[in-house]
């Protein structure tokens, strides 16, 4: 049986913040702490990211180092559609691309998460090469997307699908 450490985006994937540290030596009594915004299905997936990332940007790396603190992040409004723009990076097959989207959904993590299956769909992109950079809801002035503006008109309607004529009952 192998073990793979790349992340599987299975389900709704979840917002947590990580934050970690070198462990204390003599030498730095009290190291760096480093925070993390990650998205992850389970928090053992997001510690993984997270050493992942740092080991990527600092010198370091799980064995020398600890988590402090792992928490799930919620969101505020949880039932009100946002505009939600996401900055990623990833690896395709000849070359890494940089890429900005945008997405409609009632939570960040939701957003993010039909990125991913966006990603997987359009270009390919398996879950372990895609880096989420930036995430941040945007007012609708900022929008850039056509299938995001298309839904800021205030007067916009959608056909009723499912209407029954009623039979006429006389006869």
């Amino acid at each position: 049986c192998e073990r793979s450490d790349k992340m599987k985006a299975s389900g709704l994937l979840k917002e947590y913040n990580v934050i970690g540290r070198k462990l204390p030596s003599e030498a730095d009594p009290t190291p760096q702490l480093y925070k993390m915004r990650i998205f992850a299905p389970d928090r053992v997936t997001a510690k993984s990211r997270f050493w992942y990332f740092l080991s990527k940007l600092k010198k370091m790396k799980k064995s020398s180092g600890e988590i402090v603190s792992i928490q799930r992040v919620f969101e505020r409004k949880p039932q009100t559609v946002k505009n939600i723009g996401i900055w990623l990076r990833y690896d395709s097959r000849s070359a890494t691309h940089n890429m900005y989207r945008e997405y409609r959904d009632l939570t960040i993590a939701a957003a993010v998460t039909q990125c991913y299956r966006d990603m997987g769909a359009r270009h390919r992109a398996r879950a372990h090469s895609i880096q989420i950079m930036r995430v941040e809801p945007l007012p609708t002035s900022k929008c850039r997307r056509p299938q995001t503006t298309q839904f800021h008109n205030s007067k916009i309607k959608f056909p009723y699908l499912s209407y029954c004529k009623k039979k006429n009952l006389k006869a």
